[in-house]
């Protein structure tokens, strides 16, 4: 078996950063200008795409021979843009089993994302490391430019344009493959797991066949929102007499001119005091409407929209949403255009009705009916992702997840009882907290709301802050907050013996260079300043640089990675709760591996996954295809024995929240 490094740069006209790389292969504009690829050991051959010289065709010809041969392991930083560009560019499918991603590699260590900043990381030479001149050469050479009189008009920069930036782009493309294939040899000696690849193949069919978008729906919300903010504009000039009343310093001065109150600034936290301080005023009304308008305009409910017009392909259908080992502490996908991780909850009663009225255009039906048309927009925007036709969406997903695996992770008998049996967690943790027999907690009752919260809260170390940030509707007095983290701790003494015991293992590996077992199979060790956790299913979490240092916190687990305030790369403190949500996360989304590769080998096609939730377009005469699917969640996994699952699921026309 021999190894391929490949590069490619390449041209479109298309925005890879809001459309995707399967749009921006797709347009007519697209090419492929370089090819850079290294077999083995040997040098590196560099493709000039934008010449026919003999001596271009024969390269290309040898390349081109080696592509699809089995023999020939194809491997790139981020695989999923040379796999679809290049399958693209010769118009023939580019199976993913060819293939391996260096970019997933790294993220299974804990390094960052860009092929940059995983070289800085590790250290390499100088002349190994990425040429950092590429961003201005891929500005010039790969995206459309501005006509002027100095470039003569043209809308684009081609290689006779710049011959010496030409010369410096090919150096560029060759050094991309030295550093990727340097990088790639560095961490060969922490193999990817099979089954990791196997998944990531699954992954790649899976963005590959994407899923259909509702276009009809899309376009008119998007037509309707541009009609609807105007109308706002209007209104808020003829309320002002301002020019720009969306301006929020023209609307602060007429705020303080027409009523006299001061006002340090108009955003979402200060707006709720400025509406106390007008009530109290007479002939408030305009000023208070003025702050209803700014609020409907502040809205952001149709940028996701705005994100699925941009990156559909010409079929109707959205891919590259998922990104494989997105979250590279937990090897979570994340999501990508769309960001359908953090959809909107659909609410509102008549979820169907309001669809259909938009599909129909009746928005003055829809706003008679309907409180808030930012709002309803917002609640639709699951609606958009439809099956393809002739089919149905199975939406499956597993239930209580992160509770079920940490109760089997501490050997916490009692809640694996209830998962079991009945399954209600909130009533049974209540009646274990205030002692009170579960039949007496009902439904909305105050015991089951507390039993509610404290499990959302408190399974991973928190607190009082915790609970009030998961507390959104206030009902928890703070006084009775530390008695309510007290009883639910008391009443679950093996999860906090977990975590004591992940903080005391960590530090001992990284102290002591030596490997510590806990319970069902996780382990710590400390290889070349990178902490492993071995998980069940036998992939590890990697933490990388991990030191035990003093911080202001006291004696405490730091590792390198990217800081979620700033998105740079730099020193992150982690503790013992931490670690366990990680392993509990990275546990679940074991789970729901498997969970996918089972359902794929059964012979459905999964188009997304979102959190613990698989979405599966079905042919509609298979009528038993969700009891299968929801059967599939409910077996056992090989590497968890006695851990209890539940898959729940719906059947549905469009995607949705039951």
């Amino acid at each position: 078996m021999h190894i391929m490094n490949v590069d490619i740069e390449t041209y479109s006209d298309v925005d890879i950063k809001t459309a995707g790389a399967y749009a921006y292969a797709e347009s007519p504009a697209f090419e492929i200008l370089l090819i850079a690829y290294k077999i083995d050991d040997g040098p590196v051959e560099v493709i000039d795409m934008t010449k026919d010289d003999m001596e271009t065709i024969n390269s290309h010809y040898c390349f081109h021979s080696l592509l699809w041969n089995p023999q020939y392991i194809k491997t790139a930083y981020n695989a999923n843009f040379e796999r679809t560009c290049l399958a693209a560019h010769y118009k023939k499918p580019m199976p993913p089993e060819q293939w391996r991603c260096t970019a997933v590699h790294a993220a299974t260590l804990g390094l960052p994302a860009t092929l940059g900043a995983v070289g800085e990381a590790l250290g390499l030479l100088e002349d190994q490391q990425k040429d950092k001149t590429g961003k201005s050469l891929i500005q010039y050479f790969c995206k459309p430019c501005k006509p002027t009189k100095t470039n003569g008009g043209r809308t684009r920069n081609l290689p006779e344009d710049a011959p010496e930036k030409w010369a410096q782009f090919v150096e560029y493309n060759r050094q991309d493959v030295v550093t990727e294939s340097v990088i790639r040899e560095k961490l060969s000696i922490y193999p990817i797991p099979e089954e990791e690849q196997r998944l990531w193949e699954l992954d790649q069919h899976m963005n590959d066949r994407g899923i259909r978008l509702d276009m009809h729906l899309v376009r008119n919300i998007l037509a309707f929102d541009v009609i609807y903010h105007e109308r706002l504009i209007q209104e808020a000039r003829e309320i002002t007499g301002l020019d720009n009343p969306n301006s929020l310093a023209q609307l602060k001065a007429w705020l303080q001119q027409t009523y006299g109150i001061k006002i340090k600034s108009i955003t979402k936290d200060t707006i709720p005091e400025i509406i106390e301080d007008l009530r109290k005023l007479p002939n408030s009304g305009p000023g208070l409407r003025m702050l209803d308008i700014r609020k409907e305009l502040g809205k952001t409910s149709t940028k996701k929209y705005a994100a699925m017009e941009n990156a559909v392909c010409h079929d109707g259908y959205l891919r590259g949403i998922l990104q494989f080992y997105g979250a590279n502490r937990t090897g979570r996908w994340a999501g990508r255009i769309v960001q359908v991780h953090n959809l909107p909850q659909n609410k509102i009663p008549d979820l169907d009705y309001a669809r259909q009225l938009v599909s129909e255009g009746d928005f003055e039906t829809l706003e008679l009916l309907f409180e808030g048309v930012p709002f309803v927009f917002s609640q639709l925007i699951r609606t958009a992702f439809i099956p393809s036709p002739g089919c149905r969406f199975c939406v499956a997903d597993f239930s209580a997840i992160e509770a079920r695996v940490i109760a089997w992770l501490a050997q916490e008998e009692w809640r694996l009882e209830v998962f079991r049996t009945h399954g209600k967690i909130y009533e049974a943790s209540a009646s274990q907290m205030f002692h009170v027999p579960i039949e007496n907690i009902k439904k909305g009752s105050k015991l089951r709301q507390q039993g509610k919260v404290a499990e959302l809260a408190l399974g991973y170390g928190g607190a009082f802050g915790a609970i009030k940030a998961m507390d959104k509707a206030g009902s928890i007095p703070d006084e009775e907050i530390p008695m309510l983290v007290a009883n639910w701790r008391k009443a679950s003494p093996n999860i906090c013996r977990f975590w004591r015991d992940a903080e005391a293992a960590a530090k001992i590996a990284i102290r002591e260079r030596r490997t510590v077992k806990l319970k069902n199979g996780i382990t710590f060790s400390y290889i070349n300043r990178i902490l492993f956790i071995r998980l069940p299913s036998g992939r590890k979490l990697a933490y990388f640089d991990a030191r035990v240092e003093e911080t202001q916190k006291g004696e405490s687990i730091t590792y390198a990675g990217v800081k979620q305030d700033t998105k740079r790369w730099g020193r992150l403190e982690t503790w013992g709760g931490k670690l366990v949500e990680n392993i509990v996360q990275a546990t679940a989304r074991d789970c729901l591996a498997v969970t996918m590769m089972r359902v794929s080998q059964a012979g459905y096609q999964i188009v997304m996954s979102v959190h613990d939730e698989i979405i599966v377009d079905v042919p509609k005469e298979d009528k038993d295809a969700l009891q299968k699917i929801t059967d599939i969640m409910a077996m056992e996994i090989p590497w968890a024995p006695g851990l209890p699952l539940r898959g729940d699921g719906y059947e549905t026309g469009f995607y949705k929240k039951d």
